[in-house]
């Protein structure tokens, strides 16, 4: 069937729409658009049977059910209770109409302000699910899928945020399954597994990790660094969209790292081009598999992009002592995210020989520079005071 070209919102006429699906009604397949302004869904107008819901809203003008199977409904001239029907019962349970409700849902999030990330995140998640089985529009069939998937806590922690997401647009409610998220210590590799796989990657890929490593930057973060945040004289990077309201941050980098960016082809004002982060992730899976096989080292594959940032912070802290300086290079608000590396600094290079310390307290701001400067190292921090110990 021929679809028209540009239709017009029957509800607000604009012509900003995105295809939602398709229906079969009587052996013919009819078009479904989404207005990206008033989020009204409704059919070709090329259908033969887009008359019927032309003439529903000119009768019910605050109506806001515009799904064909009401309209059907409607022309078929079913009794009241059947029309009455809520939303959640009956509007969409196939494939098709499940994905132009995520297509709502994500022009929902981007006008709410979520990241790009966030919103491309909860899409899969939602996606994933349709794939393996589940109807979005039955709680208990998303839950039996979620129960037989091998996922980490996080992961399902994200889909069942994702999912009660999509049911709080649609006004519906679940009861979610139980998850519980323990916080457990990142792993925290070799610098030289870490170089392995930089040598061994792609030019682009080899960049974007060695990017990674220098400044601990997440990996939303880097794919969104423009040409102009590199400053190629003074070997520095500047990044003023950070993720998660974390603090802007500028990086002295080395030569080499200014190097290989500028080896890039400069095709987009984007530094890595307008490829997805799925690309690069899928990339760097083979390579890590590639690489674990050749060395015989199973512990490449427990690298990720994030696992560069636990170890740059970690390795960082070892080298400077200085947990205030972390904080800062990695961007977070509060100390309370800082301290988990000084912890695993304090385990990986731990000293039993000698266990005694000398303990301070620091009041205000320059006593707590003071004592940093003669070696001492932060332990923690509680009613505003700050507490930090030395080896004897």
């Amino acid at each position: 069937m021929a679809v028209s070209v540009s239709p017009i919102c029957p509800e607000c006429g604009s012509n900003d729409v995105v295809r939602a699906g398709k229906r079969n009604y009587n052996g013919s397949e009819i078009q479904r658009f989404l207005c990206k302004e008033c989020e009204t869904r409704f059919s070709d107008p090329a259908a033969k049977h887009f008359a019927f819901s032309k003439k529903i809203f000119k009768q019910n003008p605050t109506k806001r059910n515009h799904q064909l199977c009401a309209i059907l409904e409607e022309a078929k001239k079913l009794d009241s209770a059947t029309e009455n029907k809520t939303v959640a019962g009956e509007i969409g349970k196939t494939q098709q109409e499940a994905k132009g409700k995520i297509v709502e849902l994500c022009l929902y999030m981007k006008r709410q302000g979520y990241s790009e990330e966030t919103i491309r995140l909860n899409r899969i998640a939602l996606k994933v699910l349709m794939e393996r089985g589940a109807n979005l529009f039955d709680s208990e069939s998303v839950k039996d899928v979620i129960s037989k998937q091998i996922w980490s806590p996080n992961r399902r922690k994200n889909v069942i945020n994702a999912y009660t997401m999509f049911l709080k647009l649609n006004k519906m409610t679940w009861e979610p399954p139980r998850c519980t998220v323990t916080e457990s210590i990142p792993f925290i590799p070799t610098e030289q597994e870490i170089d392995c796989l930089i040598s061994a990657a792609p030019k682009k890929l080899s960049a974007f990790l060695l990017l990674l490593k220098e400044t601990a930057m997440r990996r939303g973060e880097a794919k969104r660094l423009r040409w102009t945040d590199i400053d190629s004289e003074r070997n520095t990077i500047t990044l003023n969209e950070p993720e998660k309201r974390s603090r802007p941050r500028i990086w002295k980098v080395t030569p080499q790292l200014i190097a290989q960016l500028n080896a890039l082809p400069k095709n987009s004002e984007k530094m890595f081009g307008d490829c997805k982060m799925d690309s690069l992730k899928s990339a760097f899976l083979h390579l890590r598999r590639k690489q674990a096989a050749k060395l015989q080292n199973p512990r490449l594959l427990k690298i990720g992009f994030h696992t560069l940032r636990h170890w740059k912070a970690t390795m960082l802290y070892h080298r400077t002592k200085d947990a205030l300086f972390v904080r800062d290079f990695l961007g977070h608000k509060s100390m309370k995210n800082t301290e988990k590396y000084i912890t695993i600094e304090r385990k990986m290079f731990a000293d039993y020989s000698d266990d005694e310390f000398t303990v301070k307290i620091a009041h205000t701001p320059q006593e707590l520079t003071m004592l940093l400067e003669v070696g001492f190292e932060y332990v923690c921090q509680k009613d505003n005071l700050i507490f930090l110990r030395k080896r004897k």
